[in-house]
């Protein structure tokens, strides 16, 4: 579904990516996971083309979208869910909603797949008139994945989802991500929690400065003793 192929990113003299190539299939979870500075968000913005490519390819679905303007590229199907959330503040629950489906016309759809996040998402559909600055840390993280899924993703990417979260809230994230998955979603996640990104993942890659240094199935690396050492405490 999604290619990869020595993508480089530099800010000025530093070289945020290196080169990096990786692979996702349709129907999976892949998660990066790293440490803070290594390149985990960047890559998310170079494949949504939010920040300019010094080289390398990028293909969706078969298609090169290396340099497709990001609104193009949400319109293919592939859809970023932004570090830090990144709602409408001043807009409500539903008016947040209803953004994200700005790339539709399908009104019948539309009323569906509203349905479908408030079946995801139940305090949403609690607090649907209600300002979305106004709401908890998780609401608003629960708000930016269903504004996502309003414009019917094909690959959904994640950027930090468990940022600033309670514990029970993580897993609740976490549950929801595998749903989103079960449903047809492919998910890309970025991610610092290791232990739960591996947990929930069909593939792992691990990036360190703009390299990818290690790759496998999740279930071999979350019992891999390096792994284990740098990322889950052990």
């Amino acid at each position: 579904m999604l290619t990869v192929t020595d993508l480089c990113v530099s800010y000025g003299a530093i070289k945020a990516l290196r080169g990096i190539s990786f692979e996702v299939n349709e129907g999976e979870i892949i998660t990066l996971i790293g440490s803070n500075g290594a390149g985990k968000t960047t890559t998310l913005h170079a494949t949504s083309n939010i920040v300019k490519k010094s080289g390398g390819s990028i293909l969706f679905q078969g298609e090169d979208i290396s340099n497709t303007s990001p609104d193009m590229i949400v319109r293919r199907g592939l859809v970023q869910v932004p570090e830090g959330r990144r709602i409408f503040a001043n807009l409500t629950v539903r008016e947040n909603l209803e953004m994200g489906a700005y790339i539709r016309k399908d009104t019948a759809g539309i009323k569906n797949d509203m349905e479908k996040v408030y079946g995801l998402f139940p305090r949403l559909k609690e607090r649907i008139k209600q300002i979305a600055g106004t709401l908890s840390g998780g609401e608003q993280q629960m708000l930016a994945m269903g504004r996502a899924l309003m414009s019917n993703p094909r690959l959904l990417l994640l950027d930090e989802p468990s940022m600033g979260l309670a514990p029970i809230l993580v897993d609740e994230i976490f549950s929801i991500i595998q749903e989103i998955n079960k449903s047809g979603t492919t998910v890309l996640l970025v991610e610092q929690n290791a232990f739960k990104a591996l947990s929930i993942a069909n593939r792992a890659y691990i990036l360190e400065t703009g390299l990818i240094t290690k790759q496998g199935n999740a279930a071999d690396l979350i019992t891999d003793s390096a792994v284990k050492k740098a990322y889950l405490g052990g």
